[in-house]
């Protein structure tokens, strides 16, 4: 629960400092959703001050906790594509999803150019399908993992991988925060990928190393 919590006011918090015209004190701004990254940083935060709290070992708990996130992940983007929102670039392809009058009403996702029906990377769905995999493969290495944490860090570096490559296809509001996205060319969730999949992969560089010495003694 505290974890629920903790990631719903991540996600409020990150979304009002990337996006512009945020109503705080409107009804809209409880029904709207977030920004997932903050999201996720705050469950994870809410999830440290957990274990620290009950003393539990945190590093299984959040190697459990880690397949769980991906599955959610999966489930939330396909509650994505049937609201509208986070929608991509227009595409010609055949992947091509056409969203209906009431997703715009509430979201404003495009439906219309020129008077034509416009068609959208649906990348809600990209998100949606790959996160099951991901999943799958966590539930692997959870099986196989030759460190507590190696599983928390491997949904660190995969999902990196995946949103920021994600991010190129999406098209709807990405915010520009403390004008990064002006600065780089890259949105707020590139930044942040960038950062948490480079640092995940020096961790699990330390951590291998630091098993390997334990197997070698």
């Amino acid at each position: 629960l505290w974890t629920l919590i903790g990631g719903l006011i991540g996600s409020k918090i990150l979304m009002v400092l990337t996006e512009e015209n945020v109503q705080i004190f409107s009804l809209d701004f409880l029904r709207s959703g977030g920004v997932y990254y903050g999201g996720f940083l705050g469950g994870f935060f809410a999830l440290v001050i957990l274990v620290r709290w009950y003393k539990l070992p945190f590093w299984k708990i959040a190697d459990a906790f880690a397949p769980g996130v991906a599955l959610g992940q999966a489930l939330g983007r396909q509650g994505c594509f049937a609201a509208g929102c986070c929608w991509g670039k227009p595409t010609d392809s055949f992947l091509g999803a056409h969203f209906t009058e009431q997703a715009h009403e509430f979201t404003g996702v495009p439906i219309y150019k020129d008077g034509a029906d416009l068609y959208l990377h649906p990348t809600q769905l990209y998100e949606s399908i790959t996160m099951l995999l991901v999943f799958g493969i966590l539930v692997l290495i959870h099986r196989k993992k030759r460190f507590d944490g190696q599983v928390l860090i491997a949904y660190g570096i995969i999902y990196g991988i995946v949103r920021f490559t994600i991010e190129f296809f999406r098209d709807d509001p990405r915010g520009n925060l403390l004008g990064l996205t002006t600065l780089t060319g890259l949105s707020t969730s590139q930044i942040i990928s960038l950062i948490v999949a480079a640092g995940a992969v020096i961790f699990m560089i330390v951590r291998l190393r630091s098993a390997d010495r334990k197997e070698t003694v």
